[in-house]
């Protein structure tokens, strides 16, 4: 019993084009970059994309502007102040 099954698609020959040059690049076959292609739609399809509430709108704008002003802190940063131990500065070696 086959444990695949062919199907035949038509693209132009833009699209063609630029699924040859992905096999290329990425050292892949047809058939991974069509599978690879197909399972994305499906998981897109599946889950859909939301669209943010007002109050959520909001909140993603006052990240973003806070993030401009420099109001952050790097996930390092945060890992650090989390951890609970006394962290001393450590001397400069020159």
């Amino acid at each position: 019993m086959r444990t695949r099954h062919s199907i035949t698609i038509s693209l132009p020959p833009e699209m063609a084009a630029e699924v040859e040059e992905t096999m290329k690049v990425e050292r892949r076959t047809r058939s991974e970059l069509m599978r690879e292609a197909l399972r994305t739609y499906f998981s897109i399809r599946r889950f859909p994309e939301e669209t943010p509430t007002p109050a959520e709108l909001r909140a993603i704008r006052r990240g973003e502007a806070a993030y401009r002003r420099g109001d952050y802190v790097t996930l390092n940063e945060y890992l650090r102040d989390v951890d609970g131990r006394p962290h001393r500065p450590r001397k400069k070696v020159s």
